[in-house]
């Protein structure tokens, strides 16, 4: 190299660490350095980020018209395009292990049940994030390994038909059930055995199981498939009360002018459904930018959807209820135990 080359060099050198030193442009992130990063500057890299990488690619569980304001919302404060892929949460679960097995990864973001989301975790396909919002969340929400976050929290109910049941003969615990007032009366979803598990286990097993099975002895029990019809069957008077809905179903329908409201049988239980980033997210500036809406701004978009937010900024009927929430990893290692059970009580009962 030439003397003049030399002095050159040396002078870029200077110049370049005046630059770092001055507060220049910060150096690229990784995905995973980026979704841990709690700095004051946040939100500006995501959002600086996120233009470059131009739109985000959701998995969700959520009903269209639910996930339809928060899409609308995030669009208009970030300038983002969201593209969006529904289905149930074990078809979220499938598609994501298939395409990492194929080596596809265009997914940013997985919107589902805490059992999906815990499954991903599991199979090592999501990346651990850290949020300044996570302050505002109940503890249920958070994880351990802080691979994904409750966003909302499905809480199971009652239902009734308000014009065939009067409200002072509801039951006030899962004993009263037992009463031959009920006959022919109660329905309930198929595939709750988790809600199921949960109850049992906090009656006391042996006790719970007998409980459940004189209810389907004395009464017997409307098996539906879906919460939401269930809701509908309630609200036409052919399964008078449903028990086990979402609070959200009943609020929805009472809105839409349907007779039908909502009651509680304690031990109350819940259930959280979250979002979490895709550890190998092609755009994870726009996903970790969602992330953040989603527990932030995106909490007052989903209570507006009768949604239960799991901020404690956003009030809600949940800071007057006692909960027992579902634990995703133990009903991933005994679900299989009370899918048993559970379809042994409800065989042969009346549909």
């Amino acid at each position: 190299m030439t003397r003049r080359g030399r002095r050159i060099a040396v002078g870029l050198a200077f110049v370049t660490a005046l630059a770092a030193l001055s507060g220049g442009p910060a150096p690229a992130q990784t995905g995973a350095s980026l979704a841990t990063y709690l700095g004051p500057d946040r939100e500006q890299r995501l959002v600086e980020g996120a233009k470059r990488e131009g739109e985000l690619m959701v998995y969700s569980s959520m009903q269209h018209d639910s996930i339809a304001p928060l899409l609308k919302a995030f669009e208009e404060r970030y300038g983002i395009k969201m593209r969006i892929w529904r289905g149930a949460g074990k078809d979220i679960l499938r598609r994501v292990t298939v395409e990492a097995k194929a080596n596809r990864f265009d997914l940013d973001v997985v919107e589902s049940d805490g059992f999906a989301l815990e499954a991903l975790h599991r199979e090592g396909l999501l990346q651990e994030v850290r949020s300044p919002h996570h302050a505002d969340l109940m503890p249920e929400a958070l994880r351990p390994h802080a691979q994904w976050v409750g966003t909302r929290v499905n809480v199971f109910t009652g239902v009734y038909n308000t014009s065939k049941v009067k409200k002072e003969i509801l039951p006030k615990s899962y004993f009263d059930l037992t009463n031959p007032a009920f006959k022919g009366m109660l329905g309930i979803e198929i595939d709750d055995y988790d809600w199921f598990g949960m109850v049992v286990g906090l009656l006391g097993e042996e006790r719970g199981l007998k409980l459940f099975r004189d209810i389907v002895a004395t009464n017997g029990l409307s098996v539906r498939k879906g919460h939401t019809m269930l809701t509908n069957l309630a609200a036409a008077g052919e399964v008078p009360i449903g028990l086990t809905i979402y609070l959200q179903n009943a609020e929805v329908a009472k809105k839409l002018g349907a007779p039908v409201d909502w009651f509680l049988i304690d031990p109350v239980v819940a259930r959280p459904n979250g979002v979490a980033l895709a550890a190998r997210s092609p755009r994870p500036h726009a996903a970790l930018l969602f992330y953040d809406f989603m527990i932030s701004q995106g909490q007052e978009v989903m209570r507006q959807r009768d949604f239960l937010p799991t901020s404690r900024k956003v009030p809600s009927v949940l800071d007057r209820i006692a909960l027992h929430f579902v634990d995703p990893q133990i009903v991933l290692d005994s679900g299989p135990k009370w899918q048993k059970l559970y379809g042994e009580v409800l065989r042969g009962v009346r549909r």
